[in-house]
Parts: structure tokens; C-alpha cells; sequence
């Protein structure tokens, strides 16, 4: 630990405690002890964030998206008004200066003793140190979100023990299972939400999405059944449509998936994200060109067509096509950090050497995250109807987009593999070029 850092760390700590102290000592006022409240309301915070998401996408009517967002603003009401009306009394009769001492003295031992036992000294000369530290950071903070949603899982089972007609709460709940990848914990809450509220078409397709992959990533039987239920309810429902289409793709009636999908495509919201859109239109061309009778846009030309559900005709894929993934890494080449300025999210994704430009299998990631360790996989594909497994060879591509999309732009750094086939491993994509 060099002087510098010891000086520079004692300056910031004066300077933290000034801070603190002075809006302290000036007014005199006290304060009232923290509440739930930090933890709570990041975690409604991203529920409404879904609401909306779930709106704009088309899951949700107008009326159902009004009676969910009420239901969560009554029990974010029922959470925190208690809480606030502790905070505006308590404390009354702290001493400030009481306070103001135990800062001074707390501040600089506190952070003495999370350096000793957290920092990382040599990062000050070994950068791999810090980026080292940074990921731990962010590991933190998502297992906290993580946290604070189970935390919020398990508030909101409790209440609908109490009152288990609660349809809106059901539907919550199943919905927030399927975000965290807990499909075995969804299919049943899905169920209940469909005995109590069976006439939305959302609530039939998510389900349907669910039970595809729990029961193996099949829309076989029970799943189709729900679809067929949505579209007779909405006949333009867009992810009814999406599954139907799938299901349609499987049997070979490209014909009837390029339509169930086209449909999917004119009733996208007017806000929906334009990969959607991009989506759906390699999934259309891809199904025009077999319903044509042309080569498979897939290498593969014996592989089925494989979407969130496999054909019960034809036998699983080796491990569902997690044998097939690709890992490794990317890494900013030498040269680029100045060009970068501005490109803060990172695509990495797979695609086709001679096919379309969509991508069979994608991530995202920010700029902070380089280098960035990736793992492509069926998981990650984009569309049901085009898998990562189902492919001979592959180019994996890493972007680092300045407009935030998946689609290039001029100024976008990119970087780019020889053909691969899915299953390798320890790659290295160095993003060496910009786009012009």
C-alpha cells in the first residue's frame, strides 16, 4: 500500500465525512432510522417495468394491465405506508451531536476494516486485479435483486394463502417463476391462474410456453391444446401466434407457419422491440423457402426443425442441443479503446456463414464487462424455429453497438470468428474493426 493511495484514501474519507456532517451540525435535525423500503421498492420497481413490458408486447390487454398494475400498487401501498409513518416519527429525540461523533469515529474504522478484509491492494498495479473485483461487484448485486425477488415471492404466497381466488396474484407469480427460469414452480401457479381466469389469451400462451419447456421443450398435446384456446379468444394474439406457427414449422406445413407468423409480424405494438420484427421475418423467409421446396436455409438438411418444443416423431437432440454450445471469450483489440467511446452494449451471438443475418443463438452484455466470457447454446436462440444445434457450421460475432440494437450501424465495433461448428470451445473473438 503506497503513501498515495493512503493519502488519497484519507482525503476522500474527510471529504465523505464533510459531507455527512456538515447538512448535520447546520440544521440539527434528526434522523429517522432506514426502513424495508430499500429492498422493496427496486424489486415493484421492476414488477411495473414487466407490467409495461408485458403491455407493449401485446400479453396484456388494457384492462388486464390496469388491474395488475392496481394490484401492485395496493400492496406496495400495504408494504410501506406502515414504514413511513414510522420514519416520520422515530428518532425525534436523537442527539445530534451524539451522532455527528459516532460518523467521525465510525466512517474511517469501518472503511479501514472493509479494505483490510475486501480490497485489493496490487490492484493499484495489476489491472486484472480490478476487473476481477468489478465482476464480484456485479455478482453481488445481482444475487441481491435475486434475493429481494424471492423475498417478494414468498410476500406475495403468503398473501395468496389468504385470499386464493386472487387471480391477478396467481398470474404474478407464475409469470415471475417463468422470468427466473423456474418452470417446474410455474406450470402449477399457471394452472391455478387458467382454473380462475380461463378466457385470456396471454395467461393460455404463457402457459403454454411454460409447460413447452418443462415437459422437454415439446408443444405437443396438452401446450398446443392452450394455444389453439388463445387464438380462439384472440385471434391476433402476437406469442399465441408465434407458438402456433412453431408448432405448425415442426409438422413441415411451412405454408401455415409462414402465415400463423406473417399475422404475428402485422399485429406487433407499434413499441415493440424491431428485433421482434427482425425475428419474425427470418423465421417467415425460412419457411417460404422450404414451403418452395428450396434447399433448407439450415445446413442440416436432414435435421428436423426444431423450435421450443421437438417433434414427438423425432428423437430429442443430444441433451436438448446443450452438447452443441460454444464458449469462450471476447477481448477489445489493440487500437480500439479510443474508437469506443460511446458503444457501451456488447452482442455476441452465432449466425449462419452463407444464411440470413439473424442470429441463431445471442447475449448481451455492456462494454464494462470485457472481457467478456460468453456461452451460446439452444437456450439463447432468439426463435423457436432456428436452434443453434440444428446447424453444421457457424460464425460467432461480437458487437459493440453504440445505438443499444443487435442490427449494425455505422460506427459500431465488430469483430468476427472462421467458421466453427456448435460445440467448440475456448474461442477468442477480438473485436478489431469499425464499421464504416
Amino acid at each position: 500500500m503506497t503513501l498515495t493511495f493512503v493519502l488519497i484514501a484519507a482525503a476522500l474519507t474527510i471529504v465523505v465525512l464533510g459531507v455527512l456532517l456538515y447538512p448535520l451540525l447546520k440544521t440539527k435535525k434528526t434522523f429517522a432510522a432506514g426502513s424495508e423500503q430499500e429492498m422493496t421498492l427496486p424489486v415493484y420497481r421492476q414488477q411495473f417495468s414487466e407490467l409495461e413490458q408485458d403491455r407493449a408486447s401485446g400479453m396484456l390487454t388494457d384492462d388486464q394491465y390496469q388491474a395488475a398494475r392496481q394490484e401492485l400498487e395496493r400492496r406496495l401501498l400495504e408494504e410501506t405506508g406502515a414504514t413511513d409513518a414510522k420514519s416520520a416519527t422515530a428518532g425525534q429525540l436523537v442527539n445530534v451531536k451524539a451522532i455527528a461523533v459516532a460518523l467521525v469515529l465510525a466512517i474511517p474504522a469501518a472503511s479501514g476494516v472493509l479494505y483490510w478484509t475486501l480490497g485489493s491492494p496490487e490492484a493499484m498495479t495489476h489491472p486484472m486485479a480490478s476487473a476481477l473485483s468489478a465482476s464480484q461487484e456485479d455478482s453481488d448485486e445481482t444475487r441481491q435483486m435475486a434475493e429481494g425477488l424471492n423475498n417478494l415471492i414468498s410476500r406475495l404466497k403468503q398473501k395468496l394463502e389468504q385470499n386464493p381466488n386472487d387471480v391477478t396474484g396467481w398470474t404474478l407469480l407464475a409469470r415471475s417463476y417463468m422470468a427466473m427460469d423456474r418452470y417446474d414452480e410455474a406450470v402449477p401457479v399457471f394452472d391455478k391462474a387458467v382454473k380462475l381466469n380461463p378466457n385470456d389469451a396471454g395467461l393460455l400462451a404463457d402457459y403454454a410456453d411454460a409447460l413447452a419447456v418443462h415437459q422437454g421443450r415439446k408443444l405437443e398435446g396438452r401446450p398446443e391444446a392452450l394455444i389453439e384456446k388463445a387464438l380462439k379468444i384472440d385471434p391476433n394474439h402476437v406469442k399465441a401466434l408465434m407458438l402456433a406457427g412453431t408448432v405448425a414449422f415442426n409438422r413441415k406445413n411451412f405454408a401455415l407457419a409462414a402465415k400463423d407468423w406473417e399475422q404475428a409480424r402485422a399485429n406487433l405494438p407499434s413499441d415493440s422491440d424491431p428485433e421482434s420484427a427482425e425475428q419474425l421475418t427470418a423465421a417467415i423467409a425460412e419457411a417460404k423457402q422450404r414451403m418452395g421446396g428450396g434447399a433448407p436455409l439450415m445446413a442440416a438438411a436432414n435435421a428436423a426443425p426444431s423450435s421450443t418444443a421437438v417433434p414427438a416423431d423425432h428423437p430429442p437432440m443430444k441433451n436438448a442441443g446443450a452438447g452443441r454450445a460454444i464458449t469462450g471469450k471476447v477481448v477489445l483489440g489493440p487500437g480500439m479503446e479510443s474508437k469506443s467511446a460511446g458503444a457501451d452494449t456488447l452482442f455476441v451471438f452465432a449466425k449462419q456463414p452463407n444464411g440470413p443475418p439473424m442470429p441463431v443463438s445471442i447475449v448481451r452484455a455492456s462494454k464494462k464487462d470485457l472481457p467478456f466470457t460468453f456461452r451460446l447454446d439452444d437456450s439463447t436462440s432468439p426463435m423457436p424455429s432456428r436452434k443453434l444445434s440444428d446447424l453444421e457450421t457457424v460464425v460467432i460475432v461480437a458487437r459493440l453497438s453504440r445505438s443499444g440494437k443487435a442490427m449494425p450501424e455505422s460506427g459500431d465495433l465488430e469483430g468476427m470468428s472462421q467458421p466453427v461448428k456448435p460445440g467448440a470451445e475456448g474461442l477468442t473473438i477480438v473485436i478489431d474493426r469499425q464499421r464504416p
